[in-house]
């Protein structure tokens, strides 16, 4: 425990809280920002900034939205790091779900890192999505658990073990030069869990050595009460595997890794072979078995092409899906494209998950269509107990805030609605109002001396769409363009011109589609022709590129039509040289 007792300045109440944050002194105070992971579930990546180091904790990825078509990932915008990439000294991974860990990849392409601390599985996990993508050649990914400890120049880090729905889950205590804080991560409180348990002691010993800022999981803020143990659903799991006659699918989140181990041993249990279905939750279940996490024979598993040979009594079909995703194997399944597995009269599907937000009707068209095939389908209620969260309910996001006993909180991953009640909470547990920091992503923390205020400093922060393995942006460009162009139209200004002369052979030209009605618009197209081509001859009496008169058609014409119509649309501009100045364009090269 002695980095307990490291980088720590007991936090006076002096006149530096409200510290004016124009006089942030970078050499000297401790920055806490987050580049993803607040205001939204997912992409988390929170930072840590003193002098001339900069330690980051998680790098994820946020699925798209439905209306994001065509776009894979979405990631947060690593500008910062970028311009910073010698100050970064280190990655800290807490847990190997893929709101934590799905951004490296595209992090180490833009920014390399040398080093990331990763637990156990999340270091198996990380290591094979590095290898797919053949990027592990110049990181090192070093295991940590929960006694490990981490030194740089201005930072000590230390961990403790949480309970999550993945293995091997951690909370991370940074002490740095103006305080210590406590990030979480993802966590609950289970009683009676799954594999390792949550250390008490450490946090409650944390707690009492003093915390100066407490950031902590919101995901579950508008959930009352205590969520259910584990060892609860995995009982119902049994219970279903034992009473069911037929054959049965059970489908949830290939990340959950415990609920994954508790289905595969029931099925063991009650004598069904299993197969797996989903290149995620086939790659989960083979880490897992590697690690012991999920603890059966090799031969329980079965073959997929052996499935429909098999009977069907004797069967536990595990798959993707649980959230109506339209290409996961389930959909496949209740829509009948599925390569081997078709639904029968008398199959039994269990959706051993909830509904995030939104996929409600996606889930409710897939059950509707398993049911219309035949099947019986069991879903999550307060009768069957076959889920639980990963996330910590209301009373365990209050039992950490006595456990660590922050002078300052800063709630994190999630919704702002998330954000401001689990702030709430930590008003409830005798945090004052004033200490409690609902932040955005961009919106930086300062430490000093053992106070924390706002700085007036941003972050450059957005989100990145990706498509494929693209992270230039321009999947992002893409579809702003395409916004602008449903709300508001293009205008093509198409101008010829004789680069030999430097001149403009005619008037401008513009066309316009979706942006107003030319047979209406006559006078507003012709005064902009007008003012295009004024611009571009006073441009033209010097030597301009190509470039400058994109520009100039830009900058003159995108006012011009904003002022007179309120309408901002996509200018293209369109240069068309005099054939003789190309040939003798072409003959000087």
């Amino acid at each position: 425990m002695d980095y307990l007792n490291t980088h720590f300045y007991p936090g006076e109440n002096s006149a530096s809280f409200g510290y004016s944050g124009t006089n942030y002194d970078p050499a000297k105070d401790t920055l806490v920002y987050a580049l993803g992971g607040l205001g939204e579930v997912g992409k988390n990546m929170y930072c840590f900034e003193h002098d001339d180091e900069i330690i980051v904790v998680d790098a994820g990825v946020k699925f798209p939205d439905d209306e994001l078509l065509g776009v894979d990932y979405v990631i947060p915008d690593y500008t910062h790091l970028i311009k910073n990439k010698e100050k970064v000294k280190a990655l800290i991974i807490t847990h190997g779900h893929e709101d934590h860990i799905g951004g490296i990849p595209f992090l180490l392409l833009a920014c390399p890192i040398k080093k990331i601390y990763a637990p156990r599985f999340a270091k198996a996990l990380i290591e094979k999505k590095l290898q797919e993508r053949k990027r592990l050649a110049n990181t090192e990914v070093i295991e940590i658990n929960g006694d490990s400890a981490i030194q740089t120049d201005h930072f000590r880090i230390g961990f403790f073990n949480t309970v999550h729905s993945i293995p091997d889950s951690l909370g991370v205590l940074i002490n740095t030069p103006n305080g210590r804080i406590v990030e979480t991560g993802d966590f609950k409180f289970d009683l009676t869990p799954v594999g390792q348990n949550s250390d008490y002691q450490k946090m409650a010993y944390i707690g009492a050595a003093g915390v100066t800022l407490l950031m902590s999981d919101s995901t579950n803020a508008e959930v009352d009460g205590f969520s259910i143990s584990e060892k609860q659903v995995a009982q119902a799991i049994n219970d279903i595997m034992k009473k069911t006659t037929g054959r049965i699918l059970i489908s949830t989140f290939a990340s959950n890794v415990n609920r994954l181990a508790q289905i595969i041993k029931a099925a063991k249990k009650c004598g069904r072979k299993v197969v797996v279905f989903g290149r995620s939750m086939e790659n989960v279940v083979e880490i897992g078995m590697q690690m012991k996490t999920i603890d059966v024979p090799e031969d329980t598993f079965l073959s997929p092409e052996l499935v429909n040979q098999y009977p069907p009594e004797k069967l536990c079909i595990v798959c993707t899906g649980s959230q109506g995703e339209a290409l996961a194997a389930l959909s496949r399944i209740a829509n009948g494209s599925h390569k081997y597995v078709k639904i029968i009269p008398g199959d039994t599907v269990v959706f051993s998950s909830s509904a995030i937000p939104g996929n409600a009707l996606n889930i409710g068209g897939i059950v509707n269509q398993l049911m219309r095939n035949g099947a019986r389908v069991l879903e999550n209620s307060a009768l069957s107990s076959l889920h639980t969260t990963g996330h910590a309910s209301k009373e365990e996001q209050k039992l950490m805030l006595q456990l660590i006993k922050p002078k300052y909180f800063m709630p994190m991953h999630g919704e702002y609605k998330m954000l401001k009640l689990h702030a709430d909470s930590a008003v409830e547990t005798g945090i004052p109002k004033e200490n409690c920091f609902i932040c955005a992503n961009g919106d930086a923390l300062v430490l000093h001396e053992g106070e924390v205020y706002r700085s007036n400093t941003r972050i450059q922060t957005d989100a990145i769409y990706v498509d494929g393995n693209d992270i230039s942006g321009l999947s992002t460009s893409v579809l702003k363009d395409r916004k602008i162009l449903a709300d508001n139209g293009l205008v093509a200004v198409v101008v010829c011109i004789d680069s030999r002369s430097n001149k403009i052979l005619c008037k401008p030209g513009i066309v316009s589609r979706g942006f107003v009605y030319l047979k209406d618009s006559q006078t507003l197209i012709r005064e902009a022709e007008g003012l295009v081509y004024d611009a571009l001859r006073n441009a033209m009496k010097q030597k301009v590129t190509f470039g400058d008169l994109k520009n100039c058609i830009k900058n003159t014409l995108e006012p011009f039509l904003y002022e007179k119509t309120n309408r901002n649309p996509i200018v293209i501009p369109v240069i068309l040289n005099h054939v003789d100045a190309m040939r003798k364009d072409t003959a000087a090269k």
